[in-house]
């Protein structure tokens, strides 16, 4: 865990600069234009951005160097912030829609390929406790970006912060280049290039299709992550029209106490989940997840209710801790699948969050002008209730598992972590044009335990932000 740890840092630093990027940039864009529209279309086309690169970032993840994937795409960002520095003014407004395509794409691709990467870096057994650190690493990041961003610029103005951001990213990826550490199951390493063509060749949707039928539990959960980000849009654009109703005068106090709460909760749960991990040996699953996105959404619902100040920020401190454990549940529930599946799974998440995210930030702003910051929170965030009821009645009902093994799904036979999870080889009921290494080796009965054991079949040889 040496190793992961700096990697940690690393990995915490270029997120830094991402966060400081988002408010510095979407503020230039405003500056130099002049034009809400285009500061609008900005962020629209990086949002586009993001969905479809999760697509893409799949399939480059599964079929590529994941360490060289990572530093390329920290060093793209830090070029492409340089050439907007460098660049003459009349020039700027382009590059900027380049640049939103860029840092789209490349923070994508990273993420997907960092979460593919973990349970090979740290061992399938410790996949839990590293992603905790990730996601404590990026939650201090984002703590500091959003508090620094106005002060930085107004200090510095926007070309410090620029080179700031590049700095973040060119550090980042120097880090992870100088440290000795395997992203890939080493029975995959050659197979991989091998299989290239192969792997190119299926379509995403056809992917998406196989994980439906082959692992519908698994397909219901990334679903869940879709809505989440419907309800995460809504709070996010409700907040601040909420914390003007509530002081005219100084609009901004709410927001503030609301994320610093959020991101104490979202890293006292991320702490506490590795401490109990690593005494019991046990990863909570399936069932957990569902119950922890549950009081995730009621109690983001609750901030809206009109409490008095300490009610709550209770419950923002509620909504931050059940986010940061759900996160960890989900991520390392994905990480439980082969290696050769992985970068496939997390591209396609991405996508689905990012999806849910986008469309909840357009639906929401819309009805945010007929109805009230609870009502439109409530009913995005409800929904996400309403999946999450479903999941665990089917859990239930199915006999689903409360907790997983970290020694089952995850660590297969020879102890790498590529032969649990759906994990098997030959494609039994993929569709046509599914990849060859699809995940098949489930139960007849695959709403059942997607995390079954190693031992149920042949087995094939993927590592937040909020």
């Amino acid at each position: 865990m040496g190793h992961f740890r700096l990697l940690v840092v690393g990995n915490g630093i270029s997120a830094y600069g991402s966060y400081l990027n988002m408010v510095a940039l979407n503020v230039f864009v405003y500056h130099v234009t002049g034009s809400a529209l285009t500061a609008g279309l900005f962020m629209a086309v990086r949002l586009v951005t993001n969905v479809l690169s999760g697509f893409v970032a799949g399939r480059l993840v599964s079929t590529r160097d994941r360490k060289r994937l990572m530093v390329g795409a920290d060093l793209t960002q830090a070029l492409a912030l340089l050439a907007l520095l460098l660049a003459p003014d009349g020039a700027r407004v382009g590059l900027l829609f380049g640049l939103a395509v860029i840092t789209g794409f490349c923070s994508t691709l990273s993420q997907v390929a960092l979460r593919s990467s973990v349970p090979e870096i740290v061992g399938a057994e410790h996949r839990a406790r590293a992603n905790g650190l990730l996601v404590t690493g990026r939650s201090l990041a984002m703590i500091a970006g959003f508090a620094s961003s106005g002060l930085v610029v107004a200090q510095l103005g926007y070309s410090a912060a620029f080179a700031l951001d590049a700095a973040t990213f060119v550090i980042s990826a120097t880090v992870l280049f100088l440290l000795p550490v395997r992203t890939r199951a080493a029975a995959e390493d050659g197979a991989a290039e091998a299989g290239a063509g192969q792997e190119e060749s299926g379509a995403a949707s056809g992917f998406a299709r196989m994980l439906l039928r082959t692992a519908p539990l698994l397909a219901v959960m990334i679903a869940v992550r879709a809505v989440d980000g419907l309800g995460s849009s809504s709070h996010n654009v409700a907040l601040p029209i909420y914390s003007d109703s509530l002081d005219p005068g100084h609009p901004a106090t709410f927001i503030s106490q609301f994320w610093a709460t959020w991101a104490i909760g979202n890293i006292v749960a991320q702490q506490l989940f590795g401490r109990v991990t690593k005494k019991t040996g046990r990863t909570p699953g399936e069932r957990a997840f569902a119950l922890g996105a549950c009081v995730m959404s009621a109690a983001f619902i609750v901030v809206f209710a009109g409490l008095p100040t300490v009610p709550a920020i209770i419950a923002a401190l509620v909504a931050g801790m059940a986010d940061g454990f759900t996160e960890i549940v989900y991520i390392s529930r994905l990480q439980a699948a082969p290696d050769a599946q992985r970068g496939r799974l997390f591209g396609l998440s991405a996508s689905a969050e990012n999806t849910g995210f986008g469309l909840g930030m357009i639906v929401s702003a819309a009805l945010l002008e007929t109805f009230s910051p609870l009502q439109v929170v409530a009913a995005f965030h409800g929904l996400a209730i309403a999946l999450c009821v479903a999941l665990l009645a089917v859990l239930l009902r199915r006999g689903g598992r409360l907790t997983g093994r970290e020694d089952g799904p995850a660590t297969g036979r020879d102890g790498r972590g590529g032969q649990g999870g759906q994990g098997g080889q030959g494609g039994r009921g993929a569709p046509a044009g599914a990849p060859a290494d699809v995940t098949a080796d489930v139960s007849t009965d695959a709403t059942a335990d997607v995390s079954t054991d190693a031992s149920k079949g042949a087995s094939t040889a993927e590592g937040r932000s909020s």
